[in-house]
């Protein structure tokens, strides 16, 4: 365990800057990254939107099992130290990514990146959390935006850079495929972001370690409805970031179009709480959360009912601005129908509920558009399947504001 301490406001927030390497590395360049280098790699390697969409269904299934490891791994290994490992894990996928053509170790390593991802991105939320542990809350607030806005800063690295590497790299340079010069360059972008990581984090202490009387039974109904209406959420939000580049391309968009695109959805992740963070605090967590799925839902059709250009970057603002605050608000519902000593047992299963929607909504589109033949159905379903979600969380009831459950 690191012993010194993060000493002032300006050493927080630095700290919080340099391990937003978490999201940043494990969504925004290993998850949401892969859109962007998707059209290339399915039309040469021959792949289905099935197989295309099985990729992130591998790391989303791997984010589930790197999940579920997490607590016991910072308990037998250290917070910090296991969060550092995360990261370099994911890097080495990234790179892995990068250095094969076979199906089977793509898989692989798509899964490896999840397994990483969940390690840094889980952890560093910690870290971040303890180091503002000694401020208001509302500086906690502060550190923690400033961390999870490190998967906005993540896309717009990436929209600046791939597709501007896709237009200039010569065919077969390096021996590669341009697609496979993409994830190197994310990889060394990987790189860069652990190295700063992993240099901050001595600066950081680990958080105190979990009473070892858990509260392993509890009324899972009391969060039921809640985590029901978040698995849509995981189902139907992926696709959009896993399939969007592609039916772009198939309407003619050129890559500088698609960068701009792909930043529009990276600036607008990074700056959606401040448009939705106070609807969020007037409607509470679970009204908030369906509102927030049902305008997710009309950015993700946006594209598909109206094919121009102006649409493409209004459905890019919206969704960007609007998938990272279901994360804000689902958590707001749970500590507010939970009492406090049941905050993480709740979190923990609505965060299980969602990873396994995460997990088979990019297959599930994918087959879906095999079968009808349009990628643009499986957009339509995907917007479908957020509404329904919307919908079944309608029966969970919440405190009135300015409430807390006992």
């Amino acid at each position: 365990m690191h012993t010194d301490r993060v000493s002032s406001r300006a050493d927080r927030l630095l700290v919080a800057l340099a391990l937003s390497a978490g999201p940043l590395l494990s969504l925004g360049l290993a998850r949401f990254a892969y859109a962007l280098l998707l059209p290339e790699m399915r039309a040469d390697l021959g792949w289905t939107w099935s197989q295309a969409g099985a990729l992130n269904t591998a790391n989303a299934a791997g984010y589930l099992v790197g999940a579920l490891v997490t607590a016991p791994m910072a308990r037998r290994v250290g917070t910090a130290r296991s969060f550092v490992l995360g990261a370099w894990v994911c890097t080495a996928a990234l790179l892995l990514t990068a250095l094969t053509e076979e199906y089977a170790v793509l898989l692989l390593a798509r899964t490896a990146a999840g397994v990483g991802g969940a390690w840094a991105f889980l952890l560093g939320a910690a870290l971040v959390a303890a180091a503002g542990e000694a401020g208001a809350p509302s500086r906690s607030a502060l550190l923690l935006g400033l961390y999870y806005g490190g998967a906005g800063g993540g896309m717009t690295v990436a929209g600046l850079l791939v597709p501007w590497l896709l237009d200039r790299a010569p065919e077969g340079a390096a021996g590669m495929q341009a697609w496979q010069l993409g994830w190197v360059a994310l990889a060394v972008l990987g790189t860069l972001a652990t190295l700063v990581a992993a240099v901050t984090v001595r600066a950081t202490v680990d958080p105190a370690p979990p009473e070892a009387e858990e509260h392993r039974t509890w009324e899972r109904g009391r969060v039921g409805w809640l985590s029901a209406g978040y698995t849509f959420f995981g189902l139907g939000y992926i696709a959009y970031l896993t399939f969007v580049i592609a039916f772009l391309q198939e309407q003619g968009v050129g890559l500088r179009t698609v960068a701009a695109f792909w930043v529009v959805v990276g600036v607008a992740a990074s700056a959606g709480w401040f448009v939705w963070g106070p609807v969020i605090g007037r409607l509470g967590g679970v009204r908030s959360m369906q509102l927030l799925m049902v305008v997710l839902a009309a950015g993700t059709v946006l594209p598909v009912l109206v094919p121009q250009t102006w649409a493409f970057f209004l459905s890019a603002a919206v969704v960007g601005g609007t998938f990272l605050s279901v994360v804000t608000a689902m958590t707001v519902g749970v500590r507010r129908v939970l009492p406090p000593v049941l905050w993480t047992s709740g979190l923990a299963f609505a965060t299980v509920a969602f990873g396994v929607g995460q997990t088979v909504g990019p297959w599930l589109t994918g087959w879906f558009s095999d079968v009808v033949g349009s990628l643009g159905a499986g957009l339509v379903l995907s917007a479908a399947l957020l509404v329904v979600g919307a919908v079944v969380a309608l029966p969970q009831r919440e405190p009135p504001t300015g409430r807390a459950a006992a």
